[in-house]
């Protein structure tokens, strides 16, 4: 059991930031890591449709990994199916809107942070919940921002092209005298030079991925589910777009080779629960 992988699931390849984080926090523990490219966005389904997603990618980990924990390494649907996943699989379930409105909480210093995040994030109002729930003062402003994640899956993420659509996105938070900012959405620390250009350097950017794999090495710790084997360790990957595509992005932004499989959009929509 505490050799079986850590599983990672995303819309896309965003989620690739939370796992760099969980590989660099965890140097000992296997993951694998699955984006489904090929149904992305998230951001504008429906709570329904996306919670059917998660639950077939949690399946699927589950049944042909063995996985011994799941990071939904994706805010919608964190937002959308967390509770439900939790309950219904039998391994700890971890996402990460939780732990980064905690690290919000305990960054800002003048109590307004804002909240840059897909539509279906931002229309949950989860983040703003969870922050008032650690700190009843805090004024929060939200933005949904899609255009950032069309940006990340296409690798632009310093151009002039990407720091004008940034700019765009974040307009409507500049003057709000934010001194915190939550990248609600995993594909977003990929841009966050351009968006810590765009909101301004007095603002300190909070990445949820950072707290999300310290929060699931606290729980893999309490539950005795630590890889404490210095057998070699692996990374596996699944995409269900365009796998040289993923590659090339995964390799560029893991700083590491990368080889996914593809997978099917049908073979994972066929898969039913057995718990």
């Amino acid at each position: 059991m505490q050799k079986d992988p850590i599983g990672l699931m995303d819309s896309g390849v965003g989620g690739l930031t939370v796992l760099k984080e969980v590989q660099r926090l965890m140097p000992n523990e296997n993951t694998v890591f699955l984006g489904d490219q090929a149904r992305l966005p998230y951001g504008p389904r429906s709570v329904a449709e996306v919670t059917t997603f998660t639950r077939q990618i949690a399946s699927y980990l589950k049944q042909r990994a063995n996985i011994k924990m799941l990071i939904i390494a994706c805010n919608t649907a964190t937002a959308a199916a967390l509770p439900q996943i939790q309950k219904e699989f039998p391994f700890p379930v971890v996402g990460v809107i939780a732990p980064g409105a905690q690290a919000a909480v305990a960054t800002t210093k003048n109590h307004r942070i804002g909240v840059i995040a897909t539509e279906g994030t931002v229309k949950s109002d989860q983040y703003r919940q969870d922050i008032l729930r650690a700190d009843s003062q805090a004024v929060v402003k939200s933005a949904a921002c899609p255009a950032m994640v069309t940006l990340a899956e296409q690798n632009d993420l310093t151009s002039p092209h990407a720091l004008t659509v940034v700019s765009e996105s974040l307009a409507a938070l500049r003057g709000q005298q934010l001194d915190t900012l939550v990248m609600g959405c995993t594909h977003y620390p990929l841009l966050a030079g351009v968006i810590q250009q765009a909101i301004g350097s007095d603002v300190t950017l909070v990445d949820p991925g950072t707290a999300t794999a310290q929060r699931a090495q606290q729980i893999l710790a309490e539950q005795q589910l630590t890889n404490t084997s210095h057998d070699g360790v692996t990374a596996a990957y699944w995409t269900t777009g365009d796998a040289q595509q993923f590659d090339e992005l995964a390799t560029d932004w893991l700083g590491k080779s990368v080889h996914a499989q593809h997978l099917p959009v049908a073979e994972l929509a066929s898969l039913t629960e057995e718990n």
